[in-house]
């Protein structure tokens, strides 16, 4: 997942995922495997508004982006799907630093440069 925008203003991955979408995968990062009508009862709690379509369609979504994968199960009243997630959330941060540094690189090098020597480990 490359992530095409950066908000300066937000927090965690909320920096480059929509709230909604952060929260689930927040969520699926603890889980780790879960239906869509598992997130939603999850989700409604702080979400008492938010209808189960939206969550099946953020979750579609975030398989799109790579982040979650979906398979079919056999359950009580036929199939359904069972997503998982694709990633750590710590394979997830690193690779957005890295997208956002090698975007720094290329387009601001020298300047880049220069405040990556001021910062002392």
């Amino acid at each position: 997942m490359e992530p095409h925008e950066f908000k300066l203003t937000e927090e965690g991955i909320k920096a480059v995922l929509p709230p909604l979408e952060a929260e689930i995968m927040e969520h699926m990062w603890k889980v780790k495997v879960a239906t869509a009508g598992q997130v939603y009862e999850y989700m409604k709690e702080k979400h008492p508004d938010i209808r189960r379509s939206t969550i099946s369609i953020l979750m579609n979504r975030l398989c799109e982006r790579g982040l979650l994968k979906r398979g079919v199960e056999k359950g009580r009243g036929g199939m359904r799907y069972v997503y998982s997630i694709t990633t750590t959330k710590e394979e997830f941060e690193k690779k957005v630093v890295e997208s956002i540094l090698d975007a720094l690189m290329t387009n601001f090098r020298e300047a880049t440069y220069a405040y990556l020597s001021k910062i002392k480990k």
